[in-house]
């Protein structure tokens, strides 16, 4: 495959923070429109390794590839990594549409402000144009009815929707989901994954990391287990969740089942 046949493709990523190596080596590739989800115990790494993608977390080694380019880091003398080419990263990370755990809206903005926001600033889309595709994305995730409502009220469901509306209004190329239902309660985490399905459905590449392993084996095209900063096993979701070979995600998915 030519590198634009992947959407992400990471080698030999480390990251230590102190003396706590978080990622100890990770490799691997996610193809254009599949959905390749990360699943593994808290503090295996995995938002960690999501966030290395866009260099929200830079690493201290290793090689990020999207699409045809590469973002590298180095360490300064003070021994941080930062990232090597600062205005490439940038023009990198409008490609990127990143949907965190804590929703990170706005407070003082109202949901269309929140949504049209990085478009008018950043990409430069006048705000009447900006408007009407996020009303149109706010059809999309069924909150045409919020589009002048706060964030204060609005429910955690709702608020996700709103910031995966948001990273829509970008047109990335890529979706990241830091653990999208993790802060919601329980009855509304099947609003939000009802729509990373529909865009699952509609061929979009998208980097899943989510501790829903129903989820995360109906609408993969590719899991990846993580266990103390490794890829302890990577396979086709049918087969890792089905005949897991390696003993510690027979012990991880046993509460599943």
């Amino acid at each position: 495959m030519s590198a634009s046949d992947y959407a992400v493709r990471l080698e030999n990523i480390h990251k230590s923070f102190g003396s706590n190596e978080v990622l100890r080596g990770i490799s691997f590739s996610a193809s254009q429109g599949h959905v390749l989800s990360i699943i593994g115990a808290s503090g295996s790494g995995k938002s960690t390794l999501l966030r290395c993608i866009n260099h929200l977390v830079v690493p201290d080694e290793g090689l990020v590839h999207i699409g045809g380019e590469t973002l590298r880091s180095h360490k300064r003398r003070d021994g941080v990594a930062v990232s090597s080419d600062p205005r490439q990263l940038e023009r990198v990370r409008a490609r990127l549409g990143m949907v965190f755990q804590n929703f990170n809206l706005w407070s003082h903005r109202s949901v269309l402000q929140n949504i049209i926001e990085g478009p008018v600033h950043v990409q430069g889309v006048p705000k009447n144009q900006a408007s009407d595709y996020a009303l149109h994305l706010l059809a999309k995730v069924g909150l045409s009815e919020k589009k002048d409502a706060y964030p204060s009220e609005l429910s955690g469901g709702q608020q996700q929707r709103v910031a995966i509306a948001r990273a829509l209004a970008m047109n990335p190329e890529v979706l990241l989901f830091d653990e999208p239902t993790s802060a919601l309660d329980p009855e509304m985490v099947g609003e939000v994954l009802r729509v990373i399905r529909q865009l699952a459905d509609e061929g979009r590449s998208m980097l899943l990391v989510t501790h829903e392993m129903k989820f995360a084996r109906e609408v993969s095209d590719r899991t990846i287990f993580m266990h103390n900063g490794l890829i302890e096993e990577e396979a086709a979701p049918d087969v890792l969740f089905g005949q897991p070979e390696s003993e510690r995600l027979r012990q991880f998915l046993r509460p599943t089942h």
